[in-house]
C-alpha cells in the first residue's frame, strides 16, 4: 500500500476560499497527498477591489527542478488558473515528462466572456495543453474557446450539441474523458444546472437544483473533489455525483450564512464527510 500524491499547479489566494486554499484540504480530506506548485500569491481573489499579487512565474522552473532533483514522482497532476502564456509553456513541460495521469481545469472565463488576463495566445496555448490531458473540466464558455466557436445564445444549449461538443474536446486529449460543467440544457426550465459527462463515448448526466448566486472558488470544490475521487479508483460519473452533491451542501450552507459571493463556499463545516 502507498499514499497517492498529486502536484496541483494554482495560485495560493490567502482570503476568498479559492484556489489551493480549498483544493489542498478537500483533496487531503479525501485521503490524498496534495502538493502545491503555485502559479501566483495573492492576499484575496480578484473579485475584491483591492489584492496584492506575487506573480510566481520566475520560480516555476526551480521549484520544479527541485522536485526533479528529489526524484519526486506523482500519481496525478492537476492544473488549475495559469496566469500567462509563459506559464503555460512551463507546465507543458513539465506534463510533457510524466507519466502521471493529468487533470486539467481550464480556468479561462465564464458565462460566455474570458477573463480579462487571457490573452487570445493563452486560450492558443491552453488547446495545446489538451494533448497531454486524461480528464478535462470546461464550463460552457470554456469549452467553447476551446473549440473555438461561438457562446450559445443566453449559455441555453441542447444536450445533442454539448455532445459533438464534449466528442471534439476529447478527441485533443489522450484520455477521452471530459466533464462540461454548470450547463443550462435547452429541455430544462432554467431552474436546474447540468454537468455534462463524456467518457471515451459514453454519455452521462449529473443535474441538481440551481441554488443561489454564483461564488468564488465553486469551481475549485468541485474539481478537486472529481480529482481525487478518481485517484481513488471512482468511476467518472460516480465522481462527478459526489463533487454535486458536496457543493450543493456548501451552497445551502453559503445561503444560510448569507455569505458575501466573494467569500466563496464554507466547505470547512463538511470536510469530515468525505470520503
Amino acid at each position: 500500500m502507498k499514499q497517492k500524491k498529486l502536484a496541483l499547479i494554482n495560485d495560493v489566494t490567502g482570503f476568498g476560499r479559492c484556489s489551493v486554499a480549498v483544493e489542498l484540504p478537500i483533496i487531503s480530506a479525501l485521503k490524498i497527498q496534495c502538493c502545491p506548485l503555485p502559479t501566483a500569491i495573492l492576499s484575496v481573489h480578484t473579485g475584491f477591489q483591492d489584492y496584492f499579487l506575487d506573480d510566481y512565474t520566475d520560480k516555476m522552473n526551480d521549484y520544479i527542478k527541485s522536485w526533479r532533483l528529489n526524484n519526486l514522482e506523482f500519481d496525478a497532476i492537476a492544473t488549475g488558473f495559469l496566469g500567462s502564456a509563459e506559464q503555460i509553456e512551463i507546465v507543458k513541460n513539465f506534463l510533457k515528462h510524466s507519466n502521471a495521469q493529468i487533470l486539467i481545469d481550464p480556468v479561462m472565463g465564464d458565462h460566455g466572456k474570458i477573463y480579462k488576463t487571457y490573452t487570445k495566445e493563452m486560450c492558443i496555448g491552453m488547446r495545446r495543453l489538451l494533448r497531454y490531458a486524461d480528464l478535462v473540466t470546461p464550463n460552457l464558455t470554456e469549452a467553447c474557446e476551446l473549440l473555438n466557436i461561438p457562446y450559445p445564445a443566453n449559455g441555453v444549449i441542447s444536450d445533442s450539441k454539448l455532445a459533438i461538443m464534449a466528442a471534439n474536446i476529447a478527441a485533443q486529449t489522450r484520455g477521452w474523458r471530459v466533464v462540461i460543467t454548470g450547463v443550462n440544457l435547452d429541455a430544462d426550465d432554467g431552474s436546474n444546472i447540468t454537468n455534462f459527462i463524456f467518457d471515451n463515448g459514453k454519455i452521462d448526466f449529473v443535474t441538481s437544483k440551481r441554488l443561489g448566486s454564483d461564488r468564488s472558488g465553486t469551481g475549485d470544490v468541485f474539481f478537486a473533489v472529481v480529482a481525487a475521487s478518481i485517484m481513488n479508483g471512482e468511476n467518472l460519473t460516480a465522481a462527478v455525483r459526489k463533487a454535486d452533491e458536496f457543493v450543493t451542501k456548501c451552497i445551502v450552507h453559503a445561503e444560510n450564512l448569507n455569505l458575501a459571493w466573494n467569500h466563496g463556499l464554507p466547505f470547512e463545516e463538511f470536510l469530515t464527510e468525505l470520503k
